[in-house]
């Protein structure tokens, strides 16, 4: 918070104030934390463990909310909240109209929040998720018998290395920015919430109003850099050679971009009459956006017709990589189902079969293949049941899925007129809002680590 302060106040813009005040409130709050538990504590369970998890995303949007209810965007507790969790769980939907004319601490502050949430989630995807087992990550293990694929021994040495990478692919990517013609202060607010996939703006026409197309081309590098591994750069830079470079699912979520971005640029092409330099750029830098789950935005593709409808819904459900800061499903997942389908199908045809399913060469266990399924169901029956929650607040059937399949995706904009890419989330009823931060929260700690919380035996000693 006093980043955003010092900038302020360099300006001459009074919300420094506000800055320091927040600060000073979430310093006030943590010292008391910390007095309080400054004995003995015994080490955390499983239980603990779920709860801290989940308690941490929860506070830290609080607390992250505070300027944006004492700037001049004066926004009330239910949008600086969902503002904040946006950030921090790398959705970036939106509430506030303006950003053009926002004060820079404010729009420095949004892409903190978007930073900070893109490397906390995968230093919790390293070091805790995989303790709980949840939805999937154990290709994280942790145990001293398996390295899984974390490249250094200790859960430390990792995170480190995890830190360092995405602090150097954030200064690359700014000084891309920079030279595709952005001013220092874009290219950094961009740079952060692209390599965070997170995607906040500091316009409010997003990508759009910069109308350049070499800058939606460093968008796209952008974007597709924090949707791979961090451990996979790791490993070129340690190596590793045809192991690190033969990882399945960066090739999988390259396959994917490739075809995705061909079809829709043949469909701006042919259908909607754009140029095709024009029609390549806007396409590469939208789908890779909702693919990746940024939320980045470069024209209003709800104007396309039914067919670029359709498949970026889709797409809300793809993800990048485990281990990337990309929310969704994810890569991974979809290849341990396909292969989980494979395997099925196999056994029908040869009952006697011993089919060994395998990942990256490797036998894959079948906690792990059980774990994706889990997922993949718990997912799929949350989208459903808060996509109900949010029809019944009284809002359409498209605005309601869609936003729905954005907040758990942590894709950003929605589809349709009022939270498609060229609205915000502002219009919507204050309920909504709450619902579609629980479904921020879901999508970032990969629902398990939520829903538990809501089972009767957690709480039982």
């Amino acid at each position: 918070m006093l980043v955003p302060a010092l900038l302020d106040s360099a300006i001459g813009h009074s919300d420094w104030i506000v800055f320091v005040t927040s600060s000073a409130i979430t310093i006030g709050a943590a010292g008391a934390l910390y007095l309080g538990t400054s004995g003995p504590i015994e080490r955390f369970g499983v239980k603990q463990t779920f709860l801290l998890t989940t308690m941490a995303w929860v506070v830290l949007a609080v607390f992250g909310a505070l300027p944006f209810m004492m700037s001049t965007t004066q926004l009330d507790f239910t949008d600086a909240f969902y503002e904040a969790m946006s950030g921090l769980s790398t959705t970036g939907g939106t509430v506030i109209v303006g950003l053009d004319n926002a004060p820079p601490g404010v729009l420095l502050w949004r892409a903190l929040l978007n930073w900070f949430g893109g490397i906390g989630i995968i230093v919790m995807a390293i070091a805790i998720l995989p303790v709980l087992r949840v939805g999937g990550m154990q290709l994280f293990r942790t145990e001293s018998s398996d390295r899984g694929d974390k490249p250094f021994a200790t859960v430390r040495d990792t995170a480190n290395g995890i830190t360092l990478t995405y602090l150097g692919l954030t200064v690359f990517s700014t000084v891309l920015f920079n030279l595709a013609g952005m001013d220092w202060f874009d290219a950094v607010c961009h740079a952060m919430a692209a390599v965070s996939t997170g995607g906040f703006s500091t316009k409010d026409a997003s990508l759009g109003y910069f109308e350049s197309i070499p800058i939606l081309w460093v968008a796209v590098v952008s974007m597709i850099s924090g949707a791979v591994p961090l451990t996979y750069y790791i490993r070129l830079l340690r190596n590793f050679g045809g192991a690190a470079l033969a990882d399945s699912q960066v090739w999988t979520l390259m396959g994917i971009l490739v075809v995705s971005v061909g079809a829709m640029t043949g469909w701006a092409y042919f259908e909607v009459g754009l140029e095709f330099v024009p029609a390549l750029s806007h396409s590469a830098v939208n789908v890779v956006s909702i693919i990746t789950d940024t939320g980045f935005v470069s024209t209003d593709y709800s104007t396309w017709g039914g067919f670029p409808m359709v498949a970026f819904f889709f797409f809300f459900f793809i993800g990048g990589c485990t281990g990337s800061t990309s929310g969704s499903i994810k890569i991974f997942r979809w290849q341990i189902l396909f292969g989980s389908m494979q395997a099925q199908m196999i056994r029908m045809l040869q009952p006697h079969r011993v089919v060994v399913r395998t990942y990256n060469g490797k036998p894959v266990q079948p906690d792990v293949v059980d774990g994706v399924i889990n997922f993949v169901f718990a997912y799929i029956l949350s989208y459903v049941i808060l996509t109900l929650m949010i029809a019944a607040t009284g809002l359409d059937m498209l605005t309601a899925s869609s936003s729905v399949a954005s907040a758990l995706a942590g894709a950003g904009p929605g589809l349709g007129p009022v939270v498609g890419p060229a609205g915000t989330f502002a219009p919507l009823p204050d309920a909504a809002k709450w619902v579609l931060c629980l479904a921020m929260l879901l999508g970032r700690l990969e629902v398990f680590t939520v829903i538990v919380l809501f089972t009767r035996t957690f709480w039982r000693s």
